[in-house]
């Protein structure tokens, strides 16, 4: 009976190492079974500290929790925004026309008066920083048609992101049933704004900016100031986007950035304004003193490749990205090094953006990663017209 009951608590605690996620550095356990990191004492319920580069998780607690996030829902409607933009849908100079809906916003708002036209520029800026919802509102009419329409444009958005815990009914963050997301997902889109959309963060730290009403009575200034204290209170913050509401109470999605390290952090329903801003510099001090990151700032040029049989003799090639390492052990990643695997010859036909070889990276005997060597053209397959007309070419013209 004895052998029999250590056979069974044996087969529990394998079936536990089993089930643990190593990439994942939890607020219990470290990048593996056998490192603990040091509690962190924050009064939000909800949060996630990200790596923004590689995605990496350093610290987490009640991360899939769905919360209504208030004014945060903002950082998905700044995607679609600057995705139109760069699309050619819009642009920073056209202007948009305020309608009843928008001016009828509660809430933060910038006092926008119906038929009132404010350039795309000027309502990111309300948006970034004053979180004006009656100027989300005009943009989302702007881009969508109607708000019902760019929000299911959100939700598409956040389904393609990942965002399996989201669903927004509005695109202000204004309290409304059933508009829920997650830590972990208002990560995902931060992160998406932050690395897509470098831009926003031209916006969203500046502190204080006049813009001008311009209606029937006449120009009239208006004074922004950035909701988010952080940008004053911590030398590193970057952004990105506060909320509050009383369903939702006090939230933020900060980023900040040291010494090239990037990160996310994450708070949901902290308790008061100052709290989720002390919570934040905890966290992001926390992710700064144990976080390195190495970036491959040099990777060798990339030679032609011969192909045989092909209407050409070579290809180009080149990196399908950067190599990204996230180190929270205190790794020497000068030490890093890689190697190079590369065919000798393509075999045509050779398409645009298939693998000729990879670049593996090492510390010690570890593997960190890869990144793909794809071929930069497509070659096709040559036919006898080819050969022949390279023969004609050889003759007559060497």
């Amino acid at each position: 009976m004895k052998r029999f009951l250590s056979i069974v608590l044996t087969l529990i605690l394998l079936s536990g190492c089993l089930f643990c996620n190593p990439s994942v550095i939890t607020a219990q356990t470290g990048e593996d079974e056998h490192t603990t990191l040091p509690s962190i004492n924050v009064s939000a319920p909800s949060v996630l500290l990200m790596e923004a580069e590689t995605g990496t998780i350093l610290w987490q607690q009640k991360e899939h929790d769905t919360l209504p996030p208030a004014s945060i829902t903002k950082i998905m409607t700044l995607i679609l925004i600057f995705e139109a933009i760069e699309s050619g849908q819009i642009s920073l100079n056209d202007e948009v026309t305020v309608s009843e809906h928008a001016a009828g916003m509660g809430g933060s708002q910038v006092y926008l008066e119906a038929g009132e036209t404010q350039t795309v520029e000027t309502m990111i800026k309300c948006i970034s920083i004053a979180s004006a919802n009656d100027a989300c509102v005009a943009m989302a009419e702007h881009i969508g048609g109607t708000e019902a329409e760019f929000v299911a444009l959100m939700n598409k958005k956040a389904g393609e992101l990942g965002m399996n815990d989201t669903r927004f009914v509005n695109c202000c963050g204004l309290d409304t049933d059933g508009h829920l997301t997650s830590a972990y997902d208002i990560a995902l889109m931060a992160r998406e704004l932050s690395n897509k959309h470098p831009k926003i963060h031209d916006y969203c730290t500046i502190w204080m900016e006049n813009i001008i009403h311009r209606t029937r009575r006449g120009d009239e200034e208006f004074g922004l100031t950035n909701t988010n204290k952080l940008i004053r209170q911590y030398p590193y913050a970057t952004g990105l986007k506060t909320g509050s509401t009383g369903l939702a109470k006090f939230c933020l999605a900060a980023t900040a950035e040291k010494d090239g390290v990037k990160l996310i952090a994450v708070l949901l329903a902290a308790p008061d304004p100052k709290a989720r801003f002390a919570d934040a510099q905890t966290l992001l001090n926390y992710g700064f003193s144990i976080c390195r990151v190495y970036k491959d700032k040099d990777p060798a040029p990339l030679p032609d490749m011969a192909v045989r049989r092909g209407v050409t003799s070579s290809v180009p090639l080149e990196y399908e990205s950067g190599m990204n390492y996230v180190s929270t052990t205190g790794e020497d990643l000068s030490k890093i090094t890689k190697k190079t695997q590369l065919k000798k010859y393509a075999e045509a036909p050779v398409r645009k953006g298939e693998a000729a070889g990879r670049v593996t990276y090492y510390l010690g005997d570890k593997e960190l990663g890869h990144i793909n060597i794809l071929y930069g053209q497509t070659v096709e397959h040559a036919a006898f017209r080819d050969y022949y007309l390279d023969l004609i070419k050889r003759l007559f013209f060497l």
